[in-house]
C-alpha cells in the first residue's frame, strides 16, 4: 500500500519544525543574556531544566523519555539589589502573541512569584522585535488592550535592546517595565 502525501499535514510539519527552531535560537539569545549579566555582575539568571525523565537508552544515543511535570516558567534567578526573577520566553511568527501561550501552570507560577515580590515577566519576540512584559501587564492584557492578544505596537513601552542577544533587563525606551 502506498502512503498518500497529505499537503495540509506536511505545511503543519514543516510550521512546527520552523517555530521549533525559532524558540530554540530566541531562548539562545536569552541565555546569552544571562551570561552578560553574569559576567557584569548584573544577575544570576538560568534556564530552568525541563522536567523530563529518561526511560531507555539505544547503543546508538538515541533514547526515549517522557515529560514527568507540567513546565514551570523557563528562566529564574536572582538580581543584584536580591530580588529574584522568573520569566517564561515565548516567539511568534504571526504579528501578534495570544495571552494563552501560556499554560494555567505558568501562569500560575509568575503569579506566585509576583505575590512574593519577585519580578515576574513574559519575554517575548513578534516581528523580529523582543519585548519584556510585566507578569501584572501580561495577566491583564484585556483591560490594557482590549483584547486577550497583543502585537508589537500594542508593548512597544516594553521593548528591549537586541544585539545579537535579548537584553530584557535593558528597556529601550527610559520608563519601560515600570507600571
Amino acid at each position: 500500500m502506498t502512503k498518500q502525501y497529505n499537503q495540509r499535514s506536511a505545511k503543519q510539519q514543516y510550521q512546527n519544525a520552523t517555530n521549533n527552531a525559532q524558540g530554540h535560537l530566541f531562548e539562545s539569545a536569552i541565555v546569552a543574556a544571562c551570561n552578560t549579566y553574569r559576567d557584569t555582575g548584573r544577575a544570576e539568571i538560568n534556564k530552568t531544566p525541563e522536567p523530563f525523565r529518561v526511560l531507555s537508552k539505544s547503543k546508538y544515543g538515541i533514547f526515549t523519555g517522557r515529560f514527568t511535570a507540567h513546565a514551570q516558567p523557563d528562566f529564574q534567578g536572582t538580581l543584584t539589589d536580591g530580588r529574584s526573577i522568573v520569566f517564561e520566553a515565548k516567539t511568534t511568527s504571526s504579528d501578534r502573541m495570544k495571552r494563552d501561550v501560556l499554560t494555567a501552570e505558568q501562569q500560575d507560577a509568575l503569579e506566585r512569584h509576583t505575590n512574593l515580590g519577585a519580578v515576574a515577566a513574559v519575554c517575548i519576540c513578534i516581528d523580529d522585535k523582543f519585548f519584556f512584559i510585566p507578569w501584572t501587564i501580561w495577566r491583564d492584557m484585556k483591560e490594557h488592550y482590549g483584547r486577550k492578544y497583543i502585537t508589537a505596537n500594542d508593548v512597544e513601552e516594553y521593548r528591549v535592546k537586541f544585539n545579537g542577544t535579548v537584553l530584557f533587563l535593558d528597556y529601550i525606551h527610559k520608563n519601560g517595565g515600570k507600571e
